[in-house]
């Protein structure tokens, strides 16, 4: 395993122990470090009323999309799991799919296009529901509703697979044992035995999950434009991005990026623990 250690500590460990050195910096990639202690921090919670803004969305976003997605991924799993081989590797790749797909964005768009040829706007308009087309992708009122739409279709992916391999690995003896111990439903079945069982697996969706609602980025800087307008649609990540590969403020990057590795951090540790209790 030292070979796996050493390449984990030298490009995950030390980058990140480098990054909350940085973050209690001054640091523009031109000039040596210089150290401003807690500035960084203060600056970001009294003065940056732009993260402030993206704090919200990131939680907003985050709250809206974990917990469907992750339900969602291992509903369709568990669902998926019930068919007949062939049928259910057909149904989990065309699940799968949306989630590896790289004309997504421009589908979303072609839906939410802001003039009369869009499909939204065509079809509001032709019913009479709208008099005028909607800029759906620049009015502040819907961009983060429309994120958090794609963003729920795009959720299908590395969990849903790792929640159908475990489907696939539960011993089946232990539903027999079950019957004999007093459980009587399929409910009773995945809450007492399926679940339980699975623990590693819905420990690692959590994790995907909740990595992938707090790092939200891409699709809103694709769709919406980078910066979003009125900072609609902005993130704690795009707003690393802004001041880490525009700005090259690389001391206050660290500051937020330490800042999203606490929430991320947190927030696996709560979900940790709830899923402890399952079964019980």
């Amino acid at each position: 395993m030292a070979p796996y250690f050493l390449i984990f500590f030298t490009f995950t460990v030390v980058p990140v122990l480098m990054s909350l050195a940085l973050s209690f910096t001054y640091f523009n990639m031109l000039e040596p470090p210089r150290w401003v202690g807690w500035d960084n921090y203060a600056r970001l919670f009294v003065q940056d009323d732009v993260f402030l803004i993206a704090l919200k969305n990131t939680f907003l976003f985050a709250f809206i999309t974990g917990p469907i997605s992750y339900v969602a991924c291992f509903l369709f799993a568990w669902l998926i799991n019930e068919l007949p081989p062939k049928l259910r590797a057909l149904l989990t790749l065309i699940l799968y799919a949306p989630s590896i797909a790289g004309n997504t964005y421009l589908i979303w768009q072609t839906l939410f296009s802001s003039d009369s040829y869009g499909y939204m706007n065509s079809f509001l308009m032709r019913w009479g529901l709208i008099m005028e087309p909607i800029q759906w992708l620049q009015d502040p009122r819907y961009m983060l509703g429309i994120l958090i739409l794609v963003q729920l279709w795009l959720s299908l992916g590395t969990s849903f697979l790792a929640f159908i391999a475990g489907l696939q690995n539960v011993d089946r003896t232990l539903y027999e044992a079950g019957a004999l111990d007093g459980v009587r439903n399929r409910w009773q079945e995945l809450w007492f035995i399926t679940l339980p069982t699975m623990r590693p697996q819905l420990m690692f969706g959590a994790v995907i999950q909740i990595t992938t609602a707090f790092s939200v980025a891409e699709i809103s800087i694709y769709m919406i434009g980078f910066p979003s307008v009125d900072y609609a649609a902005h993130t704690i990540v795009t707003h690393l991005v802004d001041y880490g590969t525009i700005r090259f403020q690389m001391g206050y990057a660290s500051a937020i990026a330490t800042i999203l590795f606490a929430i991320m951090l947190g927030t696996n540790l709560l979900t940790q623990k709830l899923l402890k209790k399952v079964g019980e």
